[in-house]
């Protein structure tokens, strides 16, 4: 891995693991039992902090700690009624990595998290928020394109490639979004990335353990067939989600359009109507992945999952990762020098 060791030694270092390749942390899936069997083979995984009740997180944390003696993150949505209480858990706990999604944190939050020794990373759309986040005290930043599964941004990887990749060199930056490749990874590290983060790919392992008619689900999609849900309107304000399209989008629209009639009428406030949305998906994620429900349940996937057709061990996921990237890399080298001759 001679050529691949130089170009991510940057992300290995920070992260403290042997191959900066991140699991993103799916509400649901990403327990302490996949959180610790990522770590294990060398990678790095992200405990889903949801909405879990603060007691539930505190227990998965010791969890992943009984586990594994590798770094770890705890990714915390800002937005969940139970972020407050997930972080005071998450910097007793003494987590070594904090990841902020949901929306952005605020310099007290990050202060907080850097406080309790935790590295901190958060995500940025721009090259402004960028540099926000990087004046407020994170320590990386995450750039996640709407080829991604679940809740995504309105930006693809490609632009905020030139948008934030290139334009930040201060701290590392890791990207998602539509990776499922080690081919493709050689490029993003290439281009700067110090390592990548992916999820719908560690789905189709064996050590993820959710019901198999979710993954099954999985392995006959299309990349097409991973849509992002259309808003009703702009009352609500609502955060596009990236699934398999199924009857859980019909009752996803039909779920705005009552809420919406419910607003104007003054029967609900707009806050309790964006909770009612986090809490259908919440729901029907949980009826997919533990239940099987996979027609009226979410099928949370991003673009990528039109490049995945089969399960595999997470070692033998890992180890075709490497050896692709590896050797696309000494195609690149090799193709350069041909045309320098």
């Amino acid at each position: 891995m001679k050529h691949l060791e130089k170009q991510w030694k940057r992300g290995k270092e920070f992260l403290g693991v042997q191959y900066p390749i991140m699991a993103g942390a799916m509400t649901w899936i990403s327990d302490h039992k996949l959180v610790a069997s990522v770590a294990n083979h060398g990678g790095f995984g992200c405990l889903a902090g949801g909405n879990l009740p603060p007691d539930i997180l505190a227990r998965e944390i010791d969890n992943v700690r009984n586990q594994t003696d590798k770094p770890f993150a705890v990714n915390l949505i800002t937005i969940a009624p139970n972020y407050k209480e997930q972080l005071k858990i998450t910097t007793q706990k003494e987590v070594p990595f904090i990841i902020f999604a949901g929306s952005f944190p605020r310099g007290s939050e990050i202060k907080i998290a850097k406080d309790s020794g935790a590295k901190v990373v958060a995500f940025a759309s721009n090259e402004s928020i960028a540099h926000r986040m990087i004046a407020s005290g994170v320590d990386a930043l995450m750039l996640e394109g709407s080829e991604a599964g679940g809740h995504i941004g309105h930006v693809s990887l490609s632009i905020l490639l030139q948008q934030v990749l290139f334009a930040v060199e201060e701290i590392p930056v890791f990207v998602a979004g539509g990776i499922a490749t080690g081919r493709f990874m050689a490029h993003l590290l290439l281009m700067g990335a110090s390592g990548i983060q992916m999820g719908t790919r560690f789905v189709m392992t064996k050590e993820c353990q959710v019901n198999p008619k979710f993954k099954d689900a999985f392995i006959k999609a299309k990349a097409r067939d991973a849509i992002a849900t259309p808003g009703v309107g702009s009352e609500l304000n609502v955060v596009a989600v990236r699934a398999i399209r199924n009857k859980g989008m019909t009752d996803f629209a039909d779920l705005q359009m009552e809420l919406i009639l419910k607003s104007r009428e003054g029967k609900i406030s707009k806050k309790e109507a964006q909770f009612e949305i986090e809490k259908f998906w919440i729901g029907a994620l949980r009826n997919a992945v533990q239940d099987g429900d996979i027609e009226h349940g979410s099928l949370m996937a991003g673009q990528s999952v039109g490049l995945i057709n089969n399960m595999q061990s997470m070692k033998e996921m890992f180890d075709e990762i490497i050896k692709d990237a590896e050797e696309e890399l000494i195609r690149i080298h090799q193709r350069i020098d041909s045309n320098c001759d």
